[in-house]
């Protein structure tokens, strides 16, 4: 990574979501599980990724609408993460610990991406009210 270019300080969401993508990934990795219900592992590893992939990709956003739109898809598989972490949990694949602290990292994400679209979506009202009164 070292060899991108691009150098600005990294933003609390780009660095929690990609720490917790590399927890899912570990986690699943672990798990031990028949292969009919392989898909319980990879659906949790999809959406718990997605997080990250779709911060970094708001980074190059063409709008702030643009912007808004990527965060508010992490959300959404932010909080699909959250359920089969929750169901991971409810059938025995995760211990108590594991999922308690997984969710600890998933709630924090939420958290900081709602506050990051609603901050995000102030702003814009902000600029189109300054606009409206420049005119």
């Amino acid at each position: 990574m070292d060899e991108f270019k691009y150098k600005r300080e990294k933003s609390p969401l780009h660095n929690k979501s990609y720490a917790f993508a590399k927890r899912i990934i570990n986690m699943v990795s672990y798990i031990d599980c028949p292969a009919k219900i392989y898909s319980l592992t990879n659906q949790v590893f999809r959406s718990g990724t997605a997080v990250g992939a779709l911060v970094r990709e708001a980074e190059f956003a063409q709008s702030s609408s643009d912007f808004v739109n990527k965060l508010h898809i992490a959300l959404k598989e932010c909080n699909e993460t959250y359920y089969w972490l929750n169901l991971m949990y409810d059938t025995g694949f995760i211990s108590e610990s594991q999922y308690k602290s997984m969710l600890e990292d998933c709630n924090e994400l939420i958290a900081i991406l709602v506050s990051s679209i609603k901050t995000v979506k102030n702003r814009n009202k902000l600029n189109q009210t300054n606009d409206k009164n420049a005119k």
